[in-house]
């Protein structure tokens, strides 16, 4: 491996002038950064980050852990974090927990043994026990869709979940449903009973019993376990004329199984998502859907966290921030 010694020497400079090039062109006369920059070009040199941070005393590396990276949702809140950290010369490396407590653990693990910077994490473990890993190292930490429960005193960036069930059913009350399936994914995920809550209480305002709320739970929330719960609720007798699913993967997933079956969407069932993903609009018959404003929060998680493990960190003040989610209403949920 090519050190700076070895640039140095070729470029007939010191090593403390190529350390210049590489971290303060702007101090460095034109026509000797554009030497070093040619040598560090021919041999290919790549500065070593962790000696870097050694002399440094800091990681340029945040580490974002998400529940799942085959959702878009996810995405969209990578890009957020990513774009707020480039921006601040910073790097963010995503991670996947897929749902699960020990793969969580495991990547927490990880992100302590390298020292990061700190991490953006939307939690598998209901619990929090998992971030105690990240609480011991002293590594600071924002949670990402989720608030409440695993640590109040920090900061956390997430969606009114419960408001955003509220809209999907008020909406599909107003259409003269007076029953409501909703598909839900594991509840042990705060997002997944929140959003149910909030169907509870539009179905309450409207002076509906709770027995209008009619359960089918899916064991994640992908489009082959929407596809499972739209078979099942196709089985539902009387059958149902309103669904709201706890994500658009469901929804699209239970889509597809309505289609496969002849029945129409929204004629014979309204369909309402939560999201509002890119497929969303884009899906046969496009749909309605709950949107969270998924690049802002990952933006705002990140601005947070480099507010705390920056130069003013002392002054650092943690908070909670509640972003409002919005219906989007297209043609799955509306009678021609």
């Amino acid at each position: 491996m090519v050190g700076i010694k070895e640039v140095a020497r070729q470029a007939g400079v010191s090593v403390g002038t190529v350390s210049n090039v590489i971290n303060r062109p702007e101090t460095v006369a034109e026509e000797t950064r554009t030497r070093v920059q040619s040598v560090i070009a021919r041999l290919h040199y790549v500065r070593s980050e962790s000696a870097r941070q050694l002399r440094a005393g800091a990681s340029r590396l945040m580490a974002l852990l998400v529940l799942d990276m085959g959702n878009p949702f996810f995405v969209a809140v990578a890009s957020g974090a990513e774009r707020a950290a480039r921006q601040a010369g910073l790097v963010v490396m995503v991670c996947n927990s897929a749902q699960s407590v020990s793969e969580e653990m495991d990547y927490l693990s990880l992100f302590a043994e390298h020292r990061v910077r700190g991490v953006l994490v939307t939690p598998a473990d209901p619990t929090g026990r998992s971030l105690d890993v990240l609480r011991g190292q002293n590594i600071p930490f924002v949670l990402v869709d989720r608030v409440g429960g695993l640590d109040d005193t920090g900061c956390s960036v997430s969606v009114d979940d419960v408001a955003g069930g509220r809209l999907a059913a008020r909406h599909l009350v107003a259409a003269g449903h007076r029953a409501v399936v909703y598909v839900g994914g594991p509840p042990e995920l705060p997002q997944v009973r929140d959003r149910r809550a909030g169907v509870l209480a539009a179905l309450a305002e409207a002076g509906l019993p709770a027995e209008a709320l009619i359960d089918v739970t899916a064991e994640r929330l992908d489009v082959a376990a929407g596809r499972d719960a739209g078979a099942r609720l196709l089985g539902l007798s009387p059958r149902p004329t309103a669904v709201f699913c706890a994500n658009d993967l469901l929804a699209l997933g239970v889509l597809q199984a309505l289609f496969a079956a002849g029945v129409g969407v929204p004629d014979e069932i309204a369909l309402v998502g939560y999201d509002d993903i890119e497929f969303a609009a884009a899906a046969a018959v496009p749909l309605t859907s709950v949107r969270q404003p998924a690049v802002a929060m990952g933006r705002l998680a990140a601005e947070m966290l480099m507010d705390e493990t920056g130069p003013d960190a002392g002054r650092h003040e943690h908070r909670q921030v509640v972003l409002q989610p919005e219906l989007v209403v297209r043609g799955s949920s509306l009678r021609r």
